[in-house]
């Protein structure tokens, strides 16, 4: 079915792991149950169909390197799960803009723009033929997102949005995408086995055994230049709004709710650990109580959505599908368009692939 040619936005520690996901998985061509992926045949697309052709970074350590180097430069701390080949890519500055906050320009190495001068991001992606143009900058990023996601229109480009700036599930750039005959998928990526996941599964549980909830928080701490980008509660606005509306919008009442970034603690590198309570009450209105930690490498976790994620852009793409693909943001996003619960889905995406789901 031929290549999905993919440029991303940040090289940063997901980045790297979802290009280290596709070697890592690039023999698996056999619809078979692989551990580690929840689709290896999405389609009719396999790992090894996605190619890199592009990437976009302000980290003066990263441009002009090679992708497969830049990938493990710092401040990257993501482990090294596979060999990445060289891709014949090289790294190319970005526009600044508000992709890096004062308190972390010298943590991302971003370039002094006297020295060194940002690429037209839409011409890029129109020399390398890019299907889909996949968000991976820092949260906080409003004005450097909507620069990108205005590139991918210009150069007739899918988009894909990672982080918690909201253009899939805004109707106005809803609107841009579906008038230019584009898909745009977004917004906030969930992880595999992550917080967000965990945490509306088990609001889940207890709704559907009758429990009443009164109150839940959600925890997170982190050592990656994510937790200390968020140390700043200025960035985090759409980042809480974002989380804490995947759990509230399967609740049918209101209810006191915590949840985001609460420490970054540098130690911890890439681990991501979660603090999840929920307080409730049941039978006889006898209280009970849930407390559940979650330990994960983080940036991995987030790698298992995305390949899964390109690979339905494209096929959105090969079918002429525009606009939010409602499918796969419900089951891989925090904010997507439409909130449905999991399982659901779940239900649309495999709908999706069979054709049977227009988007």
């Amino acid at each position: 079915m031929g290549k999905i040619r993919v440029a991303i936005a940040g090289l940063g520690n997901c980045a790297s792991s979802i290009i280290q996901g596709v070697y890592y998985y690039f023999n698996a061509t056999k619809d078979e149950i692989v551990p580690g992926l929840m689709h290896v045949n999405f389609g009719g697309y396999y790992p090894k169909d996605i190619e890199f052709v592009a990437a976009f970074e302000v980290n003066k350590l990263k441009i002009g390197k090679a992708v497969s180097e830049a990938i493990f430069a710092k401040p990257n701390s993501v482990i090294k799960f596979a060999e990445v080949p060289e891709l014949g890519v090289k790294v190319l500055p970005g526009p600044i803009m508000d992709s890096v906050a004062p308190h972390m320009v010298k943590s991302f190495y971003c370039y002094d723009p006297k020295e060194i001068e940002p690429v037209d991001v839409a011409e890029i992606l129109r020399e390398t033929r890019a299907d889909v143009l996949v968000n991976f900058l820092p949260v906080g990023s409003a004005e450097a997102t909507k620069y990108y996601a205005k590139a991918a229109l210009e150069a007739g480009c899918a988009f894909a949005n990672c982080i918690p700036e909201f253009i899939a599930s805004d109707p106005v750039w809803a609107s841009r995408f579906e008038e230019a005959n584009l898909p745009v998928a977004g917004d906030d990526i969930k992880s595999q086995i992550g917080a967000t996941i965990l945490h509306r599964t088990l609001v889940n549980l207890l709704l559907d055994r009758g429990v009443k909830i009164d109150d839940t928080y959600q925890l997170n701490i982190g050592g990656n230049t994510d937790f200390e980008n968020m140390t700043v509660e200025e960035r985090l606005k759409t980042k809480r709004i974002s989380k804490t509306e995947a759990v509230t919008s399967i609740t049918p009442y209101n209810i006191p709710v915590r949840i985001g970034p609460s420490d970054y603690v540098p130690f911890l590198g890439d681990k991501k650990i979660c603090y999840i309570r929920l307080r409730g009450k049941k039978f006889g209105d006898m209280p009970v109580s849930l407390d559940v930690k979650l330990s994960v490498e983080d940036s991995p976790n987030s790698a298992g959505m995305v390949i899964d994620l390109i690979r339905a852009v494209k096929l959105a793409l090969d079918r002429k599908i525009s606009g939010p693909l409602t499918s796969i943001s419900s089951y891989a996003f925090k904010h997507p368009p439409v909130q449905v619960q999991d399982h659901i889905a779940r239900q649309w995406v495999e709908e999706f692939i069979q054709g049977k789901r227009d988007r």
